[in-house]
């Protein structure tokens, strides 16, 4: 699998656009914004895009669904508990995405979602938001904002909650290898490894 992370939004939201090599089939993961520079690097890679894949339903990660869904006509994927924040945002920003268009596919707990010759397998979890979720593929690891270098996720926003993020992060997130990548919703990717050893949210863990 090969990675392209694109900074998009104001938020500087990290979107990926992961894909087969030899097939050159592609996911993109949290398109946030600037859907016409998402689709512009998708066809100077040469790559034919399979799947949008939402971690949760912010406004961050989800602006450019409407965009790259009329490009390229793929279905989008998100866990139905996120489907209201989905739906309504909010950060005042509810008319822009007045067209976005609904999830085609809702996905859980133990999905696989292939592409080409690669496999993500969904892990929910909750806490930053009800229908949080990663996507595994072998030794790396898109946790949206879930887990970050340094930090964890936020859960002071409509419908998260502390106690959930850190029990996700402890039973789904710490059990994989030390050496799995860590590609963040912002920021720099870390290892699980990493956190483990310095994130100071962890260390109670």
């Amino acid at each position: 699998m090969q990675v392209k992370c694109l900074v998009v939004s104001m938020f500087s939201t990290n979107c990926y656009i992961a894909y087969c090599p030899e097939t050159r089939e592609a996911v993109v993961i949290d398109p946030g914004a600037q859907g016409a520079a998402i689709s512009t690097n998708i066809k100077s890679l040469d790559l034919k895009l399979k799947y949008i894949l939402n971690t949760h339903g912010h406004v961050d990660h989800i602006g450019a669904n409407g965009r790259l869904k009329e490009d390229y006509r793929v279905p989008i994927m998100l866990s139905e508990k996120d489907l209201d924040l989905y739906r309504n945002p909010g950060f005042g920003l509810r008319l822009v995405l007045r067209k976005q268009p609904d999830p085609d596919r809702f996905i859980s707990e133990g999905d696989e979602i292939s592409f080409g010759n690669v496999s993500l397998r969904v892990i929910a979890t909750p806490g930053h938001t009800p229908g949080g979720v990663c996507f595994l593929n072998n030794d790396a690891l898109f946790c949206g904002d879930t887990l970050f270098a340094g930090s964890i996720g936020r859960t002071d926003l409509a419908g998260g909650s502390y106690n959930t993020l850190m029990e996700s992060i402890r039973h789904k997130l710490l059990a994989l290898p030390e050496s799995t990548i860590v590609y963040t919703g912002h920021g720099p990717q870390t290892t699980i490894g990493d956190e483990i050893r310095s994130n100071p949210f962890l260390n109670h863990i």
